[in-house]
């Protein structure tokens, strides 16, 4: 899921409720506040993040009912299963894009990363970030502690009120804190990343097609320059290794025939097996596949760290050096190296949680004093903020009792729901379900359910509280492995070959959000089929 938070300065002044009378302006002092207009003012809701969860939530969210605004560093909604395609040429970039101001009916945007949310006065403060350069790659935290480098320049702050918030601001890529990851490796989780990665591979053949003697590489410097290493063996490594292999295969060695007998693409994972979401039948297919396609995988393999190549290789070429366990001293040199290890917590989210706030008691009773304190209930597994089955935030209070009217909803003697804030997607843990894969399907399903829910609540058809639980379908996974192959297992059934392929293609053609795009991707498969993909580098 996309990731809408940096890690959060905190500020010595404290969040203002607005007068609700005025638009937007940032002031001298780089600090305002977006304010509602009263005049026949429809419930406010407002989604931090716009990935699978936030996006699919306000499309379906009736706009008739609700006024929404969306909050997040990027203005679009990136269609990630199709992102590995588009990092190879395939599909073009703004095939798998959906720009949130053309969602329709309208909708509120504000660019910026979500500082803090003051829960008790229903107000986010939010910083201004609509020249960052990291508005279109992923962000990675710095170590294991989840900060971000805090030497960025800030943005103006300001601050949004809302009647109900949907936390949907994602998780951030895990490095566990492997020396080099976050400086040297690639990510795919946004658009910049994809490009990104584009031009460094047709770079690279580039690089290693000049005459012998024109430059210092030798066959062995072209053999570290042309291998590119993944590391993680789930879907997303998987996928982009057999979209790689396309490509090479396909088109590259049409133009480069010397090059193609140092071309060698890696996999490795910590795993005793890749695709563990797979059964072992699928999984040793997929195995197999890659074996026919000369892909190597590497499993049960420790990355240690990453490094520049010394001398004019690492500094001019861009060669780096991995260190991994399982070979002592020895480094594994690469041109190119993806990282895909799963997700770590969203450094808001822990500090969310690492924070008391006062809920008040009633609307009439605003005295510090009379508030109960809480805190956010959080998974201890896993850092994610509990919900109970409707996707309310759990919260753990101080005090037992609450007076009707209350913020909270009391249902034991240490915990209560924080009333009008939901979370959805990787940021949240359903109690009951704690098990809930952390996949863009399950984001989706929350999301829509959940837009259901307040649709039906706003119509006075049915209380939140009323509603039936959020119940997970699970549809089953897919998995590419190049080659006009892929492998899909469901809950009652499984395909693996050129069926499952169709199936594949047909599917995340269907779940693409907008028409625009359901007619693009078709059609530009059609002319990679027919003329080959895309490979300048611009």
């Amino acid at each position: 899921m996309a990731s809408i938070t940096r890690f959060a300065r905190t500020s010595s002044s404290s969040l203002q409720v607005s007068t609700r009378s005025a638009p937007l302006a940032l002031t001298a002092r780089n600090f305002s506040t977006v304010k509602f207009n009263n005049n026949d003012r429809k419930e406010r809701v407002v989604i931090l993040g716009s990935g699978w969860a936030g996006y699919s939530f306000a499309k379906d969210l009736d706009p008739e009912k609700y006024e929404r605004i969306f909050i997040s560093p990027r203005s679009y909604f990136v269609f990630t299963p199709l992102l590995a395609s588009t990092a190879v040429g395939t599909l073009e970039f703004r095939t798998v894009l959906e720009p949130i101001r053309r969602l329709s009916h309208g909708i509120g945007f504000h660019q910026g990363w979500a500082q803090d949310i003051d829960f008790a006065n229903k107000t986010i403060r939010v910083e201004a970030n609509a020249q960052a350069d990291s508005a279109s790659k992923a962000v990675v935290p710095i170590g294991q502690g989840g900060q971000l480098n805090q030497a960025t320049a800030r943005g103006a702050s300001f601050d949004v009120p809302y009647d109900k918030l949907v936390v949907a601001c994602g998780a951030y890529s895990q490095t566990f804190g492997i020396e080099g990851v976050r400086e040297h490796a690639n990510f795919l989780r946004d658009v910049g990343d994809a490009r990104r990665i584009r031009l460094r591979i047709l770079s690279l053949f580039e690089l290693c097609a000049y005459p012998v003697g024109f430059d210092v590489l030798t066959e062995e410097d072209r053999a570290n320059l042309l291998h590119f290493a993944i590391v993680g063996g789930g879907p997303t490594g998987i996928e982009f290794a057999s979209e790689l292999h396309d490509l090479i295969h396909d088109d590259l060695a049409k133009m480069y025939p010397d090059l193609l007998k140092f071309v060698r693409i890696t996999v490795y994972d910590v795993s005793p097996k890749v695709l563990p979401m797979f059964d072992q039948a699928l999984s040793k297919y997929a195995m197999d596949a890659f074996k026919r396609q000369k892909i190597e995988i590497r499993t049960q393999h420790n990355i240690e760290r990453i490094r520049p190549a010394d001398g004019k290789l690492g500094s001019e070429y861009g060669e780096l050096k991995l260190k991994i366990k399982q070979y002592g001293d020895k480094e594994v040199g690469a041109g190119l190296v993806v990282w895909s290890t799963g997700l770590m917590a969203n450094p808001l989210i822990k500090q969310l949680a690492s924070q008391e706030f006062a809920v008040p008691i009633s609307p009439e009773d605003r005295a510090e004093a009379r508030r109960p304190k809480a805190k956010l209930a959080t998974d201890a597994r896993t850092g994610g903020i509990l919900v109970d089955e409707h996707l309310r935030v759990r919260i753990e209070t101080q005090a037992a009792d609450a007076a009707k009217g209350s913020e909270i909803v009391p249902t034991s003697a240490s915990n209560s729901l924080l009333r009008d804030v939901f979370v959805l997607g990787d940021a949240a843990v359903i109690e009951s379900q704690r098990t809930l894969p952390k996949t863009a399907q399950v984001a989706a399903q929350q999301a829509a359910y959940l837009a259901k829910v307040l649709n039906k609540a706003n119509e006075g058809v049915i209380d939140v509280k009323d509603a039936p639980g959020f119940k997970f379908r699970n549809w089953g996974v897919m998995t590419y492995l190049g080659s006009w192959k892929a492998i899909h297992q469901g809950p009652r059934d499984e395909l693996r070959g050129w069926a499952a392929w169709v199936l594949w293609r047909s599917a995340y053609l269907a779940k693409s959000m907008s028409l625009r795009n359901k007619f693009l991707v078709p059609v530009y498969w059609l002319v990679s089929w027919l003329f080959g993909r895309g490979i300048s580098r611009f």
